[in-house]
């Protein structure tokens, strides 16, 4: 299987309360579209320092992290932050690694928003074994 990449949105979930709280507008609600490397070894939503700056996304913690080749770094755990994929949502926490160069869509959001790898057409796709969505995919 070959790489898979999906476009996500990305939405700051401090701007999302402060809209529905009155105090925000929902057009200055910062929010950006990326494409993500959806990465099933990987745990969290893991994102770069840009777009950590552009949704102005505060600091939880910083912890270490084990990376793939085995070796260990220290990376901040930041957010919450809103994830879209087509009709699915949800929020986690992402993390930030220096020299972090794009977006990798680890396990727990997947879950979260309950998508699935097709592997034949190397896309993310909705479950299809969700019952509402069910017969959209199983053309």
């Amino acid at each position: 299987m070959g790489l898979v990449y999906a476009e996500i949105e990305l939405i700051s979930v401090d701007d999302i309360v402060l809209s529905r709280r009155g105090f925000l507008q929902e057009d200055q609600i910062k929010r950006l579209t990326v494409n993500a490397l959806v990465d099933s070894g990987a745990y969290m939503l893991v994102i770069t320092d840009q777009i950590r700056q552009e949704l102005d996304l505060p600091l939880i913690e910083e912890q270490m992290f084990r990376m793939a080749d085995d070796s260990e770094r220290r990376g901040e755990v930041v957010g919450p932050v809103e994830v879209r994929f087509e009709n699915r949502r949800a929020s986690v926490d992402a993390v930030v690694l220096p020299g972090a160069l794009e977006v990798l869509l680890g396990s727990i959001p997947l879950e979260d928003l309950d998508v699935v790898i097709d592997p034949r057409h190397q896309r993310l796709i909705v479950n299809p074994e969700s019952p509402d969505i069910a017969t959209k995919y199983l053309k």
